[in-house]
């Protein structure tokens, strides 16, 4: 069984992904094991497999959940010029509290990048786009393209070295820039 499982939008389904959610931003997606992950979200592998579909479909849905988190902050962001927005970004990527979440968004890019095939398939793709909506509001194509890549570079160096005064130097510096 594929897809979207048996028991789509339903409220048991919905309770579990975001169990499973909150597990996988502890623990990744890398490893997942259904037995595991069914015990920690007081569930059995069966039932996952009914309400997803198969684990491809659990993964898909938990990378939906991430996007979900990911275009709530977009939506958030404060309407302003360029080097404000670029501020605000790098403020919420560079927040310790989300380390979790941007971990597992960098998990989901690598793999959609080496599996475009898999549950992953669009994921890398579709950040980017959504990226550059939101920066495309206050900067011009290539302007938004650049700005995307500063931040993306900028988050992967502080989330292998930790270092938030040296990356977050770079955003404002890029910032500075662009006013």
């Amino acid at each position: 069984m594929t897809g979207e499982g048996q028991g789509a939008g339903s409220p048991r389904r919905e309770e579990l992904l975001e169990a499973a959610y909150a597990y996988v931003l502890r623990h990744g997606l890398t490893d997942l094991s259904l037995r595991p992950l069914a015990r920690e979200v007081g569930s059995s592998p069966r039932v996952l497999l009914y309400l997803f579909g198969s684990k491809d479909g659990l993964v898909r849905a938990l990378l939906g959940r991430a996007r979900t988190a990911e275009l709530a902050l977009l939506a958030d962001l404060p309407e302003g010029d360029a080097p404000g927005l670029l501020r605000a970004l790098w403020e919420w990527l560079a927040a310790p509290a989300h380390r979790d979440l941007l971990r597992l968004w960098v998990e989901g890019y690598g793999r959609a990048l080496v599996e475009p095939e898999g549950p992953w398939a669009g994921f890398a793709e579709a950040t980017v786009r959504d990226w550059l909506v939101v920066l495309g509001r206050v900067l011009p194509e290539a302007a938004a393209t650049e700005a995307l890549a500063v931040l993306r570079g900028a988050l992967l160096d502080l989330l292998a070295t930790g270092d938030a005064d040296r990356t977050g130097a770079a955003v404002a510096a890029h910032a500075a820039r662009l006013g």
